[in-house]
């Protein structure tokens, strides 16, 4: 018998609509057989081995919803009954797996124009703020204030939204903040295409975020590695972060070594599956 590629077989048992989001789902580690994960798109199978996806209902507007939704697993979140402030909001990944997991209700906000998905933009629990710059958002512009904030923006750096944003969540809120090494890096550190591959860089744009958020009140509380890439190929990290209007002792920073390592070998392991 004929074996076939792990993601085309996904869509001719009309478990997914296509092989991209065959794809995505293969590389976040959502993909089973009987017995073990599967987590390479190109891996050759029996076209009758048993396959299941884990939460398979859970498909998003955007790849961004897996990046949440590692988070929300990964950090051990609850949303049920949160209202959101999406940052970066872009298609609305975040804002769709947020909604899926009991929020109710996001502040869909960017800088662009025209970018959310029609199903959010005509969803009620949906806020949409579109052409809005978040370093220009303050609390009368929301008429419920937040409990928890997701970030996920692009050429600018969190130095910038940080400051900004502490200023309109409660004591303890939760954050969870994508920080992409790109938009974090010196210029110098950058490669071509924009791509930081560079595992010490990755340290260094962690320990420099992460001290930086401290300094903002913003308490590193769990970090991990994306699930899935950035557009154009590059590593990045899910930092969760707790608000504290005040700290009564300067916080540690831990070592970042371990989670980078760990990103790199799962990169290893995507670009392997294609």
């Amino acid at each position: 018998m004929t074996k076939k590629r792990l993601d085309e077989l996904l869509v001719e048992r009309n478990l997914v609509e296509n092989t991209d989001l065959a794809k995505r789902l293969i590389m976040a580690g959502l993909v089973f057989s009987e017995h073990e994960r599967l987590d390479k798109p190109g891996v050759k199978i029996d076209p009758d081995m048993p396959i299941r996806i884990k939460q398979k209902n859970k498909s998003y507007v955007s790849r961004g919803g897996l990046k949440l939704e590692k988070a929300i697993q990964q950090f051990d979140l609850n949303l049920e009954g949160k209202t959101i402030l999406d940052i970066g909001s872009s298609t609305g990944g975040f804002t769709d797996c947020a909604l899926q997991h009991g929020a109710k209700l996001s502040y869909a906000i960017d800088v662009g124009y025209n970018q959310l998905d029609w199903k959010l933009r005509n969803d009620k629990r949906v806020v949409v703020m579109e052409r809005t710059n978040f370093r220009y958002v303050t609390k009368d512009m929301l008429n419920t204030i937040p409990n928890f904030a997701s970030i996920d923006v692009s050429f600018i750096s969190l130095r910038l939204i940080l400051p900004v944003l502490k200023y309109l969540l409660d004591e303890e809120n939760d954050v969870v903040a994508l920080i992409k090494p790109q938009f974090e890096a010196r210029k110098e550190q950058v490669g071509e295409g924009g791509i930081v591959r560079e595992k010490q860089v990755h340290v260094e744009v962690l320990e420099q975020v992460i001290r930086f958020a401290a300094g903002e009140n913003f308490i590193l509380h769990g970090i991990t590695y994306s699930p899935i890439t950035g557009s154009q190929g590059n590593v990045e990290f899910l930092a969760h972060f707790k608000y504290l209007s005040e700290q009564k002792e300067k916080p540690d920073i831990p070592p970042f070594e371990k989670v980078v390592e760990q990103a790199h070998q799962h990169l290893v392991r995507m670009e392997a599956g294609r």
